[in-house]
């Protein structure tokens, strides 16, 4: 549990700062003289440097560990938000810069996962990746308070204030989380990649970059979204996206709960075509901003249990593998994200409108549901026999 609980803490405010660029978006855009274009390639590139180097997280992670993976990553990212605030962020390639290190806390997610998986038998694994990965409620750390700190202080001065609680959650991890003791032995970079040799490993990405890749790439965007198309002030957009973030985040223990008990195919088969109507729905501009809230946090609501129903399977189809399975998953998830966040700022900027990239993503959602139907009869044949004895039956 201390373990599980520290990998909740670093998990939660590495995707706090993951996504800053996004709640400081209105600021930032302001100062620079930002296109919608450029806004949206702005809080994109944070989330594709994340989506790489999870994948470099996740061969670290079975080669040296989690636990050291996971400082070593943590001390990159407080000695970059330091420099930025020392030295300051003065032109929009700057900004683009620090998005790249911000990728690094993006990362975490193939370190906390892994971290907390191994502790925990076939059973609880929904479960207790929920837990771990309702961490991604950072996200909606970071619009809640940004805006509002960015109005008293300075976007600038944002940048240096995260350092402080980051400071706290290294503090926690050092002493309280432990590497489970049925670590298995590294490998070569060559035997890592065999993973990817493995179909199931390419459905499960595939999945993954539609829904945590509709959930960051909205929770990066919704800040500017809500200020572009309602015209409400940065920190009341940024409320409303803390909202429909909170409501994804703690979706996902739930997620992985049903997946537990009623198998993880069954669950995302749901959530896929939730998540479809209600970003379809969405596409078509709302009356109020208040009605888009609404259906934009049901379909974060869906996307959210989707990634804890995703991470119920993996475990049980790579359980040896899971560090760099988690790392490819994660990757895949992270470039969904970066496809959202950039489709939309160039949909603005084609069309004057966000529908275009919306209802892209929600056929996104259709495809992984068809994709889904039609290889779960498969999976519910071989995956008993692939994944090696385990101590309750699978649950698909």
């Amino acid at each position: 549990m201390p373990t599980l609980l520290s990998a909740f803490l670093y998990f939660d405010l590495s995707f706090m700062v993951w996504v800053l660029l996004g709640p400081l978006g209105v600021a930032i855009a302001a100062d620079f003289g930002l296109s919608p274009a450029q806004k949206g390639f702005m809080v994109a590139v944070p989330v594709l440097a994340g989506a790489l180097l999870r994948l470099v997280a996740g061969i670290m992670v079975d080669h040296i560990g989690p636990k050291k993976t996971g400082i070593i990553g943590q001390l990159i990212v407080m000695s970059g938000l330091g420099l930025a605030w020392l030295f300051g962020v003065h032109d929009y390639n700057q900004v683009l810069a620090l998005g790249c290190v911000l990728g690094v806390a993006g990362a975490s997610f193939a370190v906390a996962l892994p971290l907390a998986s191994r502790w925990y038998p076939p059973e609880y694994q929904g479960l207790a990746l929920g837990i771990a990965g309702a961490g991604n409620s950072g996200t909606a750390l970071a619009a809640l308070f940004a805006p509002t700190l960015a109005k008293h202080f300075g976007w600038g001065n944002v940048i240096g204030l995260a350092v402080l609680p980051l400071a706290v959650a290294f503090i926690v991890y050092v002493i309280f989380a432990r590497d489970a003791p049925n670590r298995p032995a590294a490998k070569t970079l060559t035997e890592y990649m065999c993973v990817l040799k493995v179909p199931d490993a390419w459905w499960l990405m595939a999945l993954y970059a539609v829904t945590f890749g509709g959930f960051v790439g909205l929770a990066s965007s919704l800040t500017i979204y809500f200020n572009a198309e309602y015209g409400l002030p940065a920190v009341t957009a940024g409320f409303f996206t803390a909202a429909c973030v909170f409501a994804g985040s703690f979706a996902r223990p739930v997620g992985g709960g049903l997946a537990d008990r009623y198998g993880g195919v069954k669950t995302l088969s749901v959530v896929y075509f939730l998540a479809a109507v209600a970003l379809a729905v969405a596409s078509f501009h709302a009356g109020s901003a208040v009605a888009a809230l609404v259906v934009i946090m049901l379909a974060m609501i869906a996307l959210g249990a989707g990634n804890g129903a995703v991470f119920q399977l993996a475990p049980q189809r790579f359980g040896k593998e899971i560090g760099v399975v988690t790392g490819l998953v994660g990757m895949t998830g992270g470039i969904g994200g970066f496809y959202l966040a950039s489709s939309l700022g160039w949909a603005k900027q084609a069309t004057g409108s966000y529908q275009l990239g919306l209802m892209a993503f929600a056929a996104l959602s259709l495809l992984a549901l068809a994709g889904l139907t039609g290889v779960k009869g498969r999976w519910r044949k071989t995956w008993s026999s692939l994944a090696g004895p385990a101590t309750a039956p699978l649950r698909l």
